[in-house]
């Protein structure tokens, strides 16, 4: 059945990439601030943590002591474009805070640090959840870790390739068993679903009969 399973997940790769092609994520110049974005991405779109990323850019505070030092309320205003930026600000203090007490104000120790006790100390930190976690593992830390949203839980469920009600760990899961474990595959898969789910598995008034994903797993 894994075997299966396999085919089928590569298959549904090698349909979305021979569609879109790659997508070359995740913008950002650095891992730090890959990062950040990570974090100011949750509940909105990306055009939206791009003014915030650019605020802090062209403030010249996008460094992880100008950050760190930062009052939060500040750090609130710079990213308000972000949405929630009141929440978000104390996110970002928090995670940095993190690296300052596990890993001596350094991300690199972070990046550098294995998958399993990264991510451990990743999700201790108020606000990061497993999707933010990962996305900062496999997108700046380029660990082969495969993030799951809501259009990953989206497209398979609907294509009858997950259950329903599966969870995140399990669908995760379910990728890892099925892929070989490589980062740059990990990184564009991810790409490909929310490519795909925006353009055609959408929320509401799917655009099914058009998909590139139409009938995948009949054959």
């Amino acid at each position: 059945m894994q075997a299966e399973n396999s085919n089928l997940f590569l298959r549904v790769y090698d349909r979305l990439f021979a569609h879109y092609g790659p997508q070359e994520w995740w913008p950002g110049e650095t891992e730090f601030e890959v990062m950040v974005g990570a974090v100011l991405t949750q509940n909105t779109n990306w055009t939206n943590v791009e003014k915030a990323i650019a605020n802090l850019k062209n403030g010249g505070q996008l460094l992880f002591s100008s950050l760190h030092k930062m009052d939060t309320g500040v750090l609130a205003e710079y990213i308000r474009p972000a949405g929630y930026y009141n929440i978000k600000a104390r996110r970002l203090k928090n995670l940095l805070q993190m690296i300052v007490d596990e890993y001596e104000g350094e991300p690199s120790f972070l990046f550098e640090d294995s998958l399993d006790d990264s991510r451990k100390n990743l999700l201790r930190v108020k606000g990061v959840g497993p999707e933010t976690a990962d996305a900062i593992l496999l997108y700046a830390a380029r660990k082969p870790i495969f993030v799951i949203d809501t259009y990953t839980h989206r497209v398979f469920s609907r294509h009858g390739l997950v259950e329903e009600d599966t969870d995140y760990y399990s669908l995760q899961q379910e990728f890892l068993d099925s892929l070989p474990e490589e980062v740059s595959l990990f990184n564009e898969y991810h790409a490909l679903i929310v490519a795909v789910a925006k353009e055609f598995c959408k929320k509401k008034n799917p655009r099914c009969s058009n998909c590139p994903l139409q009938r995948v797993e009949d054959n």
